[in-house]
């Protein structure tokens, strides 16, 4: 489970950020937040979460009224033309862990987005203030750039303005002025169940950008010769000695990770700024950091040590019907 609301504005008060918060009713757009809080003066923003071809995510923050053509921002960012596209709807929860509407910098809090770039719009720098959701779409606060700088230091991240609205020329000479600001890590998404893409509802449209991922789920959903001889494969690959079918070598493993994500937590530097709650920050994080990848683990576990038992069970009556 991600950062909550309260969490992160009590985070704020830890670092003594100035903010104001302004409750309203649930808002999807920029034009519906403008509706409770356009006239108290500062910048609306819009944000942006996008991936490119290699699964490398993006969060693009900018001013409501700030141009963003894809196109360009892809181009300048070196990944051709056609190299960003809007992120599927499912990557909200598994890596930033936030529903629809709620996209922001401040879910970068969560461990889960620790390789999601951030490109900000250097139009904040000449705002007195700044309006977005604090991780809920039915609040809304403002701060300055400083409190906002301050926020993405102490999560470890630099503040990266850029002019989004720029087109510079871009050729051998001239190499994309925001390459640096690529990911160097590509994230892996959990499988989604076939029933979940293959069902009809609201989430369609948006997803279907993601051409490549529907055209597997389309052919997940039909029953076929190819469906059994990959799974056929997947038996063929399980390993019975292997650490995914040992339950020592297993639970080793999950010891060996939160081990490792513990002595990484505790820094001088992390004893200096939570003090006395340093205990529950870090807790918090190692929760946030190992809940996805320990139950796509676990799962993988139970999968193999099902399919095993299963062929195990054929072996031995050879002659039963199932």
């Amino acid at each position: 489970m991600g950062f909550t609301k309260d969490q992160l504005l009590v985070r704020f008060q830890e670092l003594q950020i100035d903010y104001s918060k302004y409750e309203h009713p649930i808002v999807l757009t920029v034009e519906a937040q403008a509706k409770y809080v356009g006239n108290l003066g500062g910048g609306l923003s819009k944000n942006l979460f996008l991936k490119d071809k290699k699964n490398r995510f993006y969060i693009v923050s900018a001013l409501a009224d700030t141009k963003v053509d894809l196109k360009v921002l892809s181009a300048r960012l070196g990944l051709g033309k056609g190299g960003l596209r809007m992120a599927p709807e499912e990557a909200l929860g598994e890596i930033l862990q936030v529903p629809l509407g709620c996209v922001t910098p401040f879910a970068l809090v969560n461990e889960s987005a620790r390789h999601v770039s951030l490109l900000l719009d250097q139009g904040f720098k000449s705002q007195e203030h700044c309006f977005f959701h604090p991780l809920s779409n039915d609040v809304s606060i403002s701060l300055n750039v400083s409190g906002l700088d301050m926020f993405l230091k102490s999560i470890g991240r630099d503040s990266s303005y850029v002019d989004l609205e720029a087109n510079p020329s871009i050729g051998k000479d001239q190499p994309p002025d925001l390459a640096s600001l690529v990911p160097s890590d590509s994230t892996v998404l959990p499988d989604v169940p076939v029933s979940a893409t293959s069902s009809k509802g609201p989430s369609e449209k948006h997803t279907s950008a993601d051409i490549k991922s529907t055209k597997t789920s389309d052919k997940a959903s039909k029953p076929s010769l190819n469906a059994q001889n990959a799974n056929d494969k997947l038996v063929k690959g399980v390993n019975p000695s292997g650490s995914i079918t040992n339950v020592e070598r297993f639970v080793e493993e999950i010891l060996d990770k939160a081990s490792a994500l513990l002595l990484s937590e505790i820094t001088e530097e992390s004893i200096k700024l939570h003090g006395g709650q340093l205990g529950t920050v870090v807790s918090n994080r190692i929760k946030s950091r190992l809940s996805s990848e320990l139950n796509s683990t676990s799962m993988t576990f139970k999968n193999a040590a099902f399919t095993e038992g299963f062929h195990a069970g054929i072996h031995c009556h050879p002659k039963r019907t199932y």
